[in-house]
């Protein structure tokens, strides 16, 4: 397995390498759940990587990478098991689209994922404050001096999606949950179309991250979005993996909740963090799981 550096005990297995090298060594139907946040196409740069797929040059160019490690998620993942996957759709600019409007990036990854086998399971939209990516990101969009002066070119702000896909098959190791451990207020809750309550700023520390001559942006997952997923689709026990483990936000909630966590990382920077936060989830000891 070709990785720079890597922590492994009997709770977590923690590579920094390519994911897709990683998961070739990873045996067959062996993960309970998938749950990460992918680089959006070419919308940020997180790295100076080749390995990087933020930086690919073109759309194209990142689903025909992104398909291989697509394929291997497929592979590990156990049958009737699910693949939540964070995402929102792009805007476009003038200067690198030749207009202003929008892509259908969510849309995108739904069907790269039918391709590869994936059954569309279900989906939440996220609710994001629209002022807050006006100040944010000052898109012509959302100005309320626009409203002035053209509202043709006014739109609403974008939200958040978490994509659940399933693959086929019987489940071997089903999911039960009780009326103690989950009542019918929270399933109402986990179980809307549309959350209102995610908080933006719900995330892992990242300062201690950022490496300011390769990078542009860091978006860590909300941690209540992580908690949701896993909470609703997983046994206590069970494998979570995340290809683009980031500063470790997937993996940690795993831990923090008797899960036990796989992820990859590419960045050194922010595979360190990510070691940092998991061991400060869970004590651990040394062996593995697989």
């Amino acid at each position: 397995m070709n990785v720079i550096n890597q922590y492994i005990d009997d709770r977590m297995a923690l590579y920094n390498g390519d994911s897709c090298e990683v998961m070739k060594e990873m045996p067959d139907n062996s993960v309970h759940y998938e749950i990460y946040s992918p680089p959006f196409a070419s919308l940020y740069t997180y790295s100076n990587s080749e390995r990087d797929l933020g930086n690919c040059k073109t759309k194209s160019e990142f689903y025909e990478q992104f398909r291989f490690i697509v394929k291997e998620l497929y592979r590990v993942l156990m049958p009737g098991r699910l693949m939540s996957v964070h995402c929102m759709n792009l805007p476009t600019t003038k200067e690198r689209d030749g207009f202003i409007g929008m892509t259908d990036f969510r849309g995108d990854l739904i069907r790269l994922f039918q391709e590869e086998g994936f059954i569309y399971h279900s989906e939440v939209c996220i609710w994001k404050d629209p002022v807050i990516a006006m100040q944010r990101t000052k898109a012509l969009g959302l100005l309320h001096k626009q409203i002035k002066k053209d509202s043709s070119l006014s739109r609403q702000g974008i939200p958040d999606y978490l994509v659940t896909m399933r693959k086929p098959g019987i489940n071997p190791e089903p999911v039960k949950h009780t009326n103690d451990s989950f009542p019918v207020a929270i399933w109402q809750k986990y179980a809307s179309p549309i959350w209102t309550d995610i908080k933006p700023s719900d995330t892992l520390q990242k300062e201690s991250a950022r490496e300011e001559k390769d990078e542009k942006h860091i978006c860590p997952l909300q941690l209540t979005v992580i908690r949701r997923g896993i909470s609703l689709w997983t046994n206590p026990g069970d494998i979570v993996f995340s290809p683009f483990g980031g500063i470790g936000s997937e993996p940690y909630v795993a831990l923090e909740n008797g899960r036990k966590a796989i992820a990859c990382e590419l960045k050194t920077s922010y595979y360190n963090q990510m070691v940092q936060n998991c061991k400060s989830a869970v004590n651990t000891e040394q062996g593995c799981f697989w």
